[in-house]
């Protein structure tokens, strides 16, 4: 029964009434007996007792009567925008079921006392007030159920919102795993046309290791700085083997920053746009400054344009900066004065993240 079914009660009530209905029916029961039975100062502790027994009995039907029709409605009524339709119709039971309950309750209880005289004019007095009181019962039910049902539909909201973030994520995530397996295709490339057999199968097996690496950070839209700097000095010393001294990565951070966040592959990808589009050789060796600053990792480099430009996807910069956009509020900063080129990222904090 939904009456002592908690699950029930707040499925189709919007919260559980059990103490809500028990303290209620009582305190109305009270009041209605003091208010409409006239007591003198002759009358027994008995006849009180009597007469709150009836007044209880009234109160109960038309509780139970009332909440059973409004169980009836959320189920025929589900939906946010059928509120206007419920209320209208509860109202409409009402002013139908509270005469009715009373006319019925009085002649039961005319029958068992064997007096029974029913006049509406008389009784006005008293239904009036409880269908007043009633409809104060009913819009509260609504109430509590038109929140409970507004959280809800906020919830959900949410959730749909959460799923569409996470599935852009994922998508740039896997953007980005092709982006890098695209770059050292061609560096794989350029080692087969310019180094011995046993390189090249030495660049394989260190890449297979780098992979492994983006494989196994797949499943995740923030990792800590310290596991990103392992990825990127991994990929740094790939690709030393490819331009030996001709490419120096400066290292500076502190100690203190290591676990904070970054977004995956994110220092890679800077490191890998600053090899692709810069001149690296012995006449013009290339340096890529890595530190923090203002509680951001910068990547920095002194612009080295190639004359000739390799085929590019055009996904790394933009590839970062949304997911910093769909993961935080803070977003990367990009400076380009036509000397130096930096990349600034923001560090963050468990707490910095998008729920």
């Amino acid at each position: 029964m939904k009456l002592f079914n908690k699950e029930k009660r707040i499925k189709y009530l919007g919260f559980n009434d059990f103490w809500f209905a028990v303290i209620a029916i009582l305190v109305l029961s009270i009041v209605t007996n003091y208010l409409f039975t006239n007591y003198s100062e002759e009358v027994s502790f008995f006849e009180i007792v009597i007469n709150w027994v009836i007044s209880l009995f009234f109160t109960l039907c038309n509780w139970f009567f009332m909440r059973n029709v409004i169980i009836y409605l959320r189920k025929k009524y589900p939906s946010f925008k059928d509120t206007p339709n419920r209320i209208i119709i509860v109202f409409i039971f009402i002013l139908i079921s509270v005469p009715l309950i009373d006319y019925i309750g009085s002649m039961m209880i005319g029958a068992f006392f064997n007096d029974f005289h029913y006049y509406i004019t008389e009784r006005f007095k008293v239904l009036l007030p409880i269908v007043i009181i009633s409809v104060m019962i009913q819009a509260i039910y609504e109430a509590i159920y038109y929140h409970a049902m507004l959280k809800k539909i906020i919830r959900e909201e949410e959730q749909a919102k959460q799923v569409m973030v996470q599935a852009q994520l994922d998508a740039l995530r896997n953007q980005a795993q092709p982006h890098f397996f695209f770059n050292t295709l061609n560096t794989l490339r350029d080692i087969i046309d310019q180094n011995s057999k046993e390189e090249a199968k030495d660049f394989v097996d260190k890449l297979s290791g780098v992979y492994r690496f983006i494989l196994e950070s797949g499943n995740v839209n923030v990792i800590t700085l310290r596991d990103e700097l392992k990825f990127s000095q991994a990929y740094v010393h790939i690709q030393s083997e490819r331009f030996g001294d001709n490419l120096q990565v400066q290292w500076d951070i502190p100690e203190t920053f290591l676990d904070r966040m970054t977004v995956p592959m994110s220092i890679q990808l800077l490191l890998e746009n600053a090899i692709k589009h810069n001149v690296v050789s012995r006449s013009k060796p290339l340096t890529i400054k890595v530190s923090i600053h203002n509680d951001h990792i910068v990547v920095e480099n002194k612009i080295q344009a190639k004359s000739t430009q390799l085929p590019s996807t055009k996904l790394g910069l933009k590839n970062i900066e949304k997911r910093y956009a769909l993961i935080s509020n803070q977003s990367i900063e990009i400076t380009n004065d036509g000397k130096q080129f930096t990349v600034a990222l923001p560090l963050l904090h468990t707490s910095d993240q998008n729920n």
